[in-house]
């Protein structure tokens, strides 16, 4: 007995698995993703020192993850640790066709961004769909004795709040 309810647990988890693991489909939304223009590192030196602070590119890859339904992205705003708005990327909406991909790029010389930097990105589709996978890819390779490399992930927000 023991053993077929076990048997039973183990077949249901298992059915349910792909609904666990399905984000809900949307139709858009407004997605918050942290970006760094630098990272502080190593320690401090002296009284109210800063520790070093290493620059980084960054490569915003926003990728439709649906299989038939094409996603449109109307804004990919660039704020400052401050909050301050720094660049809207897009100047008109851009269509992110069936498992296609955006790539928007901040070049490592920009230093207004700070270590509190982010995007908002906002996107919308014809039909409710699978939402987008968007993250930022930091860079800071020199040669082959420095490399710096770590990514972040988007999350969605209510942009009325």
């Amino acid at each position: 007995m023991k053993k077929r309810l076990l048997a039973i647990f183990i077949a249901a988890f298992f059915a349910a698995l792909p609904l666990m693991a399905a984000e809900e489909v949307s139709a858009g939304q407004a997605l918050y993703l942290p970006v760094y223009s630098h990272i502080w590192h190593g320690d401090r030196i002296g009284d109210g020192k800063s520790p070093a602070k290493s620059m980084v590119s960054v490569l915003v890859s926003i990728r439709n993850t649906s299989l038939k339904i094409p996603i449109r992205v109307f804004s990919a705003r660039y704020y400052s640790t401050e909050g301050r708005l720094l660049k809207e990327y897009l100047s008109r909406p851009v269509t992110i066709s069936e498992m296609g991909t955006l790539e928007l790029f901040v070049e490592r010389r920009e230093a207004e961004g700070g270590s509190g930097a982010n995007f908002v990105i906002q996107w919308d589709s014809a039909a409710a769909t699978n939402p987008p996978m968007v993250e930022a890819v930091h860079a800071d390779i020199r040669g082959g004795s420095h490399a710096l490399t770590f990514i972040t992930t988007a999350h969605a927000i209510n942009p009325d709040k």
